[in-house]
């Protein structure tokens, strides 16, 4: 069953996971049974990297990815979740919730020159049929448009369904997909998230004609696990049943030894202790053996989550080999944020509602929680668990937020010739793979213009010479983290900010910006290498440095149109429907519920959402 390409240019296979935390894969300390993204982190030049970094929430990382900009600039500047009920943030350039025309996607660069490019996926990236992925370079895609969704595709049979759900879960319920130019009407009965996404990828894989077989392709498998409601088949819970009753506090610890042990962080790492705001879970012992016992199970089936994309992630690896492209393939495994911490049923203002809508609804009682009619997320300490020892999750501009794992298996042009995989701690950012794709793929960035139009510059560095650097290197994995073989010089700058938290580094400082409850809601200032953790503000004994890199911060702010940090404008709470935009024709997130869906639409909504 060989397929044999003229084209000799390597093939890309790009797979993200959603909300995923740093310790969450079995490289990289879990107890999470991860055998297919191991054996990538294994094979003999494949890397895992300890410094790559992203935005703090999905569709902002998301857009970062297929333009090489920041994402104020993509057009993502927050989540539109986040957007929609922030008057300061609505209208404002760089935030109109869809990959903008300033800036040119990688797919439409790949695409032009000779690739055949593929998706199958969470999109994230716009609602509106101009939007899509078809729209953006991509030959054959399957999308999850909104940020989220049941993944069994269950919806609720609503009894005011004209004002149900409401603003918060009316983004957060429905499994809208489009395929290609078209919205899909309905789901296969046995829809689960993560194995239809890979089933589909095959298909576009397996399918392809005598001309798309003679071209390299570009494969994008960004799945929606383990983003919540948290959701998993049976067989993937069971097991883990049992291996989280002695609660988050003790995962931490045991995560954080496995980590020493792998040498991805220093052995006299100073971890940040957890943090937790009012009305949120507690200490483990504190609580009621019910509570403990639900809270396990969100996070065993958590776990069977991020089982369950393995295998399927198997299933991909499994048919390169089979048809001999597997070697000749360029393979990137990340997340597309830290994981997520957020506890809904405390928000200010929409808790209450929240938590009465899944009452109504939903059957979150024990032996149900995980299937398709539950709705639960596993909460900030668990979350904790996964990003340590960095300092909080998704949403702040820490390293909780934004470091992730990445995986990355060269070529096997570029690849080292023996040994295992190696460990790096070269700090990079997502910004970095258009370069790098592009490079490997023997093609240009426009520039500033594109088709007539101007674009964006690209913001990251391609990492070629990096990976043929180590390649050619004789040295062990001392190779990796020498001065000689870094991506980014000592003066790079890096920014950062998501719902009003924000970080820039330069070198080894940084300078963290983390919004009240849950920080001090002033500019603090760390040593990175020293501190991980960012549990040692050094602002007051290094007053100079912090001069340094808050003049960057507003050069940075300024360059790429940040709104602001939290203070600076009116409190944002998703969801909020005082704050949250009320004309209906100027919002699309309003219309996920309707989209494709003429028959329940709202008269005075016909003919503006799409049918």
């Amino acid at each position: 069953m060989g397929s044999v390409a003229k084209d000799k240019r390597p093939n890309f296979l790009v797979i993200v996971a959603d909300d995923l935390g740093f310790s969450d894969c079995g490289c990289f300390g879990s107890e999470i049974q991860t055998p297919n993204i191991d054996a990538l982190a294994r094979q003999s030049g494949s890397l895992r990297f300890t410094q790559f970094h992203v935005a703090a929430a999905c569709s902002p990382t998301r857009s970062m990815l297929m333009s090489g900009t920041d994402h104020h600039i993509a057009g993502l500047g927050q989540l539109h979740e986040f957007t929609r009920s922030s008057p300061a943030h609505q209208g404002q350039p760089g935030h109109e919730g869809y990959l903008h025309s300033r800036v040119v996607a990688l797919p439409e660069l790949l695409q032009e020159g000779g690739y055949l490019t593929l998706m199958s996926g969470k999109w994230h990236l716009g609602l509106k049929k101009e939007h899509h992925p078809i729209k953006r370079g991509f030959t054959k895609s399957f999308a999850l448009l909104p940020g989220c969704a049941n993944h069994y595709a269950y919806e609720p049979e609503y009894e005011d369904p004209e004002n149900e759900p409401g603003k918060f879960f009316e983004t957060a319920t429905r499994a809208l997909h489009a395929e290609d130019d078209h919205f899909v009407e309905k789901l296969p009965a046995d829809w689960y998230s993560s194995d239809g996404y890979a089933s589909k990828l095959l298909t576009y894989l397996s399918e392809r004609t005598d001309e798309e077989k003679s071209k390299p392709f570009f494969a994008y498998l960004p799945f929606s696990a383990p983003h919540w409601p948290l959701q998993a088949p049976a067989e993937n819970v069971e097991k883990y049943k049992g291996m989280y009753s002695d609660g988050p506090e003790a995962l931490r610890l045991r995560r954080l030894e496995r980590l020493k042990e792998l040498g991805l962080v220093p052995q006299d790492v100073n971890p940040h202790p957890f943090v937790s705001a009012p009305g949120e879970l507690m200490e483990w012992d504190t609580l009621s053996d019910d509570t403990r016992a639900k809270s396990a199970r969100a996070m065993e089936v958590y776990a069977g989550m991020v089982d369950r994309m393995d295998w399927n992630i198997g299933r991909v690896i499994d048919q390169l080999k089979q048809t001999g492209e597997y070697e000749n393939t360029f393979i990137l495994f990340m997340s597309d944020n830290g994981a997520e911490g957020a506890s809904y049923e405390a928000m200010p203002l929409v808790g209450k509602s929240v938590m009465d809508h899944i009452e109504k609804y939903y059957d979150n009682s024990l032996d149900n929680i995980g299937r398709g009619d539950s709705f639960v997320w596993y909460g900030n300490r668990w979350a904790q668990a996964a990003t340590a020892p960095s300092r909080l999750y998704k949403m702040f501009s820490t390293e909780g937020g934004c470091r992730v794992p990445l995986v990355v298996k060269p070529p096997k042009s570029t690849a080292r010739p023996e040994g295992e995989g190696i460990v790096t701690d070269a700090f990079c950012t997502v910004m970095d793979l258009v370069p790098t794709v592009l490079d490997l793929a023997d093609l240009k960035h426009p520039g500033t213009t594109y088709k007539g139009r101007e674009i964006a510059p690209l913001r990251g560095r391609s990492w070629k010479d990096y990976l043929s650097a180590l390649a050619a290197a004789r040295e062990s994995e001392a190779a990796a983290t020498e001065p000689r073989h870094a991506i980014h010089g000592e003066d790079y700058v890096a920014g950062f900010e998501i719902a009003g938290s924000g970080a820039l580094r330069r070198g080894d400082w940084k300078i963290t910006y983390v919004p009240a409850p849950r920080g001090p809601q002033r500019w603090e200032l760390f040593n990175i290498k020293e501190d991980s953790g960012e549990a040692t503000d050094l602002s007051e004994s290094k007053p100079e440095i912090l001069e340094e890199l808050l003049k960057l911060w507003e050069q940075y702010k300024k360059e790429v149109g940040v709104v602001g940090l939290a203070g600076e404008y009116q409190r944002v709470i998703q969801g909020n429907k005082e704050t949250t935009v009320k004309d209906e024709f100027d919002d699309p997130y309003a219309w996920i519920k309707y989209i494709g869906r003429p028959e329940k639409t709202p008269k005075h909504l016909l003919g503006v959402v799409p049918s």
